[in-house]
Parts: structure tokens; C-alpha cells; sequence
């Protein structure tokens, strides 16, 4: 088990870097000594970073990839400001810690958003229909000059049609594969975001929403902030919502949306979707880094994409 930092890529295997709570603790004890004594412990998940509850009310997070330290200084630029004026509770983070001779990067102290993951928990309640729409349409305000920019998030969905060989790979055997494609590319031929770039989560899927007794709870995971197109985030209505009748009913809460934008978001619900059944089946596997509880969701996000535009 290690406990020095070691980065590594996205690809690779997140799941063999672990650093040991004696390691929190120190880091704690070094830089936040009036948190060092409360209870941890560590929460099962995770991708780009390792987390630990601390106490009730906080959760302490450390970066297991070569990416992440750049990820966690994104949300603790902006999320405190733009939390403010969301209406669900996020990890708003609330203490850095500073590079070190014990652990030689960032890493944050953020609110602990209680629940559980969706991908675990799925959402079942309407309510949380008009609930993620009241989110995104807060989040959604025009972004400054300065906000992130992603590359593979807000930007023309157009652009991923040019180097798609080998994606849908994965859902040969779906029934409604072919379907899928047409849709993919319907997205990929529709006209671009016209409007300024808005703020964007960026990287909405089950596992970075949190669920209480079926009703959506807490958005987590801020590191892919950026500003951009919308659709990238309104996939969210056919990737988190219990049906394919939900996904109208967003779009009626979220307010006025035309037909490209819905057409790019759904390209990006089957592209989430596509991401979402690779990584699980390599869980399904027992692949290291795999996500088995994520396969089913993409399914299931094809399955209402199909549902709703086709009946």
C-alpha cells in the first residue's frame, strides 16, 4: 500500500494507487490541526481522487492521477463562488492543503454532501425531475472570459464525429445499436452552440450525483468545471432520470431549449452512455478500475434515448 504520491494516467489503473489514513491524518495534523482529531474514514469510489469522510460535516481529498491536482485546483477556484447559487449541495470546498515534503501536491477539505451514489442508488422520485432542472438552469449563467476550458466537454459535439471508430464496439450486441449510431450522428449534424459559453458541470453521470430515499440529493465532482454548450450537461436527463416520460418533463421545467441543443445533448447521452457501459463491463470482468455498477446505467441511458424519440 502506498503512501507517497505517484501519479499516473487516466488509463492506467487508478485502483493499485491508495494512500493509508496515517497519511490523512499527518497532512491534517501539519496543516489543519483543529480538524486532526475528528473521526475519518474511508469512503468506497472514486476516480482521479481518493476520499475520506471527516467528522459529519466534511470530507478530505487527495489526488491519485496525474491530472487531478489540476482538477481539484479548478473546484477550489470556483466552486465556492458558484455554489452560492446553486440550490443542491455540493462539495464546496473549505480548507486547501498545500504541496509538502509528506505529499507534494494539492488537496482539499470540502463539504460532505450526504448520500448515496446514483449509480448504486438510483433516482425514483418525480421530484428530482424539476430538481436537477432548477440545478442546471442555476448553473447554466454566462461564464467569464477566464472560466476552464475543456477539451473534451462544452465544445462542438461535431467534433467527435471524425474519430468515432471502434466506440460503439462495445454495444454490438444491443438491439438497438444501429439506432444509436443514427442518433449519435443526428447530434453530430446538428447545428453548434450559438450562444456565449455558460458554466458547466461537465462530467454529469450516476456516480457524481447523490440520492436520499430515490430523490436527488447532491451533485458532487466539479473537478471538469468548464464553459461551453449546454447539451453537454442536459444529457443528464436521459442519463440520470428513472424514465424516458422524465426527460420531457426536464425539458418543460428547464426551460426553453430548440431542437439542436436537445439533439446535441442526446448525442451526448449516448456518448456518456457508451463510456459508462465499457467501464463497467471491465468492472463486470474484474478488471482493475472497472465500475460494474456502471454498465447497467449506460444501458439503461440507451434504452430512454431510444424510448423517447422513437416511442
Amino acid at each position: 500500500m502506498r503512501q507517497e504520491w505517484s501519479g499516473i494516467e487516466e488509463d492506467q489503473l487508478v485502483d493499485e494507487i491508495r494512500f493509508e489514513s496515517d497519511l490523512v491524518r499527518a497532512l491534517l495534523r501539519d496543516q489543519h490541526p483543529d480538524l486532526a482529531d475528528f473521526v475519518l474514514a474511508e469512503v468506497d469510489g472514486g476516480w482521479d481522487n481518493q476520499m475520506w469522510r471527516l467528522g459529519d460535516e466534511l470530507a478530505v481529498r487527495l489526488p491519485r492521477t496525474e491530472r487531478a491536482p489540476d482538477l481539484l485546483g479548478i473546484e477550489q477556484k470556483w466552486l465556492p463562488e458558484l455554489s452560492e447559487h446553486l440550490p443542491l449541495p455540493t462539495p464546496t470546498p473549505v480548507r486547501v492543503g498545500k504541496p509538502s515534503s509528506r505529499f507534494p501536491h494539492t488537496w482539499t477539505i470540502a463539504r460532505w454532501v450526504r448520500g448515496e451514489p446514483a449509480d448504486r442508488t438510483p433516482i425514483t422520485r418525480r421530484e428530482s425531475v424539476a430538481g436537477l432542472a432548477e440545478f442546471l438552469r442555476a448553473l447554466h449563467r454566462q461564464a467569464p472570459a477566464n472560466a476552464p476550458k475543456n477539451p473534451d466537454r462544452g465544445i462542438p459535439f461535431a467534433d467527435f464525429a471524425h474519430n468515432t471508430d471502434g466506440w460503439f464496439d462495445v454495444i454490438a450486441d444491443y438491439q438497438g445499436a444501429e439506432r444509436i449510431r443514427e442518433i449519435f450522428d443526428e447530434a453530430a449534424a446538428a447545428p453548434a452552440w450559438a450562444g456565449p459559453p455558460l458554466w458547466l458541470h461537465g462530467d454529469l453521470h450516476p456516480a457524481n450525483v447523490v440520492v436520499q430515499d430515490g430523490t436527488l440529493s447532491g451533485i458532487v465532482d466539479f473537478g471538469e468545471l468548464c464553459a461551453g454548450d449546454p447539451a453537454t450537461d442536459l444529457s443528464a436527463a436521459w442519463i440520470l432520470l428513472p424514465s424516458a416520460a422524465a426527460v420531457g418533463q426536464f425539458f418543460d421545467s428547464y426551460g426553453e431549449v430548440d431542437d439542436p441543443t436537445v439533439a446535441r445533448a442526446r448525442g451526448w447521452a449516448v456518448l456518456r452512455a457508451l463510456g459508462l457501459i465499457e467501464i463497467g463491463s471491465n468492472g463486470r470482468l474484474g478488471l482493475p478500475g472497472g465500475k460494474p455498477t456502471w454498465e447497467p446505467a449506460g444501458y439503461l441511458t440507451l434504452d430512454r434515448v431510444l424510448t423517447e424519440i422513437d416511442g
